[in-house]
């Protein structure tokens, strides 16, 4: 009788991101705390399009110690990302739209690129992103919905048990405070070796674009237990 093969994944301090981040103090305050990603999202449409409450100049005094400012793009040009880059001081961007390989490439080469990817549940995921696993340096897995992001909605995460992704992936969608145990039970899955960071958004407001800090800093505790 063959012996089952058991894969353990060793505990992990969970590294958060923050999207939708549009005021100064919230940044600072996520900083104090230990988060090590607030994403800004340069989308007009978004109800969180940080353009709408500050400016380029305000984002790149952002200074923290810990944090890091992610820009978040749905199918902008190359120029006008990295122009963004150069300008709010950005340290990584997220492509959120239908970028195609060739543009996510070409902005790889000046800065580090999230490509994210807007699961439904009859994708074949790892067919999904092979044409730009080699290109990029991070992905991001989100739920398919009529809008880009801040949904709310959680896609099926089963459509990743068992993968290997073969690059470090933010797991994202509708990701709220009562999701710590079950993202614990998820990191069991072999498919969690790749597992960078967890990225929250809407579930964690009281308005759009305006955090509960204090539910954030909850969320955090239940996942990374002192």
């Amino acid at each position: 009788m063959s012996e089952q093969t058991t894969h353990i994944i060793p505990p992990k301090n969970f590294r958060i991101k923050v999207c939708g981040m549009t005021a100064y103090d919230q940044v600072m305050s996520l900083d104090e705390m230990g988060v090590v990603f607030a994403g800004f999202i340069f989308y007009a449409p978004s109800p969180r399009f940080c353009l709408r409450f500050t400016d380029l100049t305000g984002i790149k005094k952002i200074r923290g110690k810990n944090i890091n400012k992610v820009g978040v793009f749905v199918n902008a040009s190359a120029e006008e990302v990295l122009r963004t880059v150069d300008e709010a001081g950005l340290s990584m961007v997220q492509l959120h739209g239908e970028e195609s390989p060739k543009t996510c490439e070409r902005i790889a080469e000046y800065v580090s690129v999230i490509k994210a990817f807007r699961l439904r549940e009859d994708d074949q995921v790892l067919w999904k992103i092979k044409d730009y696993q080699p290109l990029v340096d991070m992905i991001l897995f989100d739920t398919a919905t009529s809008t880009y992001g801040g949904s709310g909605k959680k896609f099926d995460w089963e459509l990743l048990r068992g993968l290997k992704i073969g690059k470090p992936f933010f797991l994202s969608g509708g990701i709220g405070p009562e999701d710590a145990q079950r993202i614990h039970e998820f990191n069991r899955d072999p498919v969690a070796t790749d597992l960078f960071a967890i990225d929250i958004n809407s579930r964690f407001e009281t308005s759009p674009g305006i955090k509960n800090i204090s539910l954030i800093r909850q969320f955090m505790q239940e996942l990374n237990p002192s």
